[in-house]
């Protein structure tokens, strides 16, 4: 029997928006302290509510057969840098994103939140959130909307760059990389539930790059890859590898000119088409959108712009 992974996810949707409203409602109770873990609740929270509120279009754009979903769809959380109140940007499956969703609350004690999807349907179910002193937790939904949550290291402010550009490895979980303060860069595997293994050196010099981003497969080979922006404005390419020692092959040059964005970004395949697509920000906060290829030739087509005024946010 042919099975719609994405929509089986949101089938129940009446019951999924009836626990998201209850989660929501818990999370902000303990947001009157400020605590940030409340504010990753609360995040988690708005996530599934959209999710089950948006099933009829998310049944619309799955896939009609039973294949994993390599090139999953990720909100693009942005903060305010005015006051670091939270908004949410989800995807329209157009290419773009729907009007911002306000979570109301503030994210100031959070440096960094990265999504997974670690069963493979298309969407996350579960986050790695960085707080500001150095806690990192990984929190997770389950079917019936009971929420999780659980420390899963401390330190992790050494790190100047933290992502996930999927599995490293070849196992179905999610994993981590991080770029420390000295340059060096860092893998780390996932373990079903969040855990992580000990960290292992991929290398030195990472330092030289302003900017890292990736999510997913790039060059149609179907291992995660990831590309970074050095000073100069450089962009390149480091192909997967599928061996979590070294995870990336050598670099390979895709354009100059990136200098002109002030942000780099990855939430995945963004326009449905099953490739993952590149989001740069303007300086002027011009967003746009690069799409993927799977070509490691030419790994994303010319630029089509999606937003404007994203310049007032600091976006995760």
């Amino acid at each position: 029997m042919t099975i719609n992974r994405r929509g089986a996810v949101l089938r129940s949707a009446f019951a999924v928006t009836a626990a998201a409203v209850a989660l929501a409602a818990t999370a902000g109770t303990a947001l009157a302290s400020g605590d940030p873990a409340a504010a990753a609740r609360a995040r988690a929270a708005a996530v599934a509510e959209h999710r089950a509120q948006d099933a009829p279009r998310a049944s619309a754009l799955a896939r009609a057969d039973e294949a994993p979903v390599e090139t999953p769809t990720f909100a693009m959380p942005a903060v305010l840098k005015r006051n670091s109140n939270l908004y949410l940007y989800f995807p329209n499956g157009e290419g773009g994103f729907d009007a911002r969703y306000d979570v109301g609350v503030s994210f100031d004690g959070i440096a960094d939140t990265v999504d997974v999807d670690n069963d493979k349907d298309g969407w996350e179910d579960g986050s790695y959130t960085l707080f500001k002193d150095g806690r990192l937790s990984y929190s997770w939904i389950t079917d019936d909307l009971d929420y999780h949550d659980k420390q899963v290291g401390t330190g992790w402010h050494i790190y100047r760059t933290i992502l996930s550009p999927g599995s490293l490895g070849g196992a179905k979980e999610a994993d981590l990389i991080g770029v420390d303060k000295a340059g060096v860069l860092w893998s780390y595997l996932a373990y079903p539930g969040g855990s992580l293994t000990p960290r292992t050196r991929v290398g030195s010099g990472w330092d030289q790059y302003t900017q890292i981003a990736g999510q997913g497969d790039l060059t149609g080979d179907g291992k995660a890859d990831i590309v970074a922006r050095d000073k100069s404005g450089v962009l390149w390419l480091y192909k997967g590898t599928g061996n979590y020692k070294t995870p990336f092959a050598g670099r390979a040059k895709i354009g100059g000119g990136w200098n002109a964005f002030d942000r780099l970004l990855s939430v995945g395949d963004l326009n449905m088409d099953g490739r993952t697509d590149l989001i740069a920000r303007k300086t002027n906060g011009d967003l746009l959108r690069y799409s993927g290829t799977g070509n490691a030739a030419a790994p994303f087509q010319k630029p089509v712009k999606i937003g404007h005024g994203y310049q007032i946010y600091n976006l995760l």
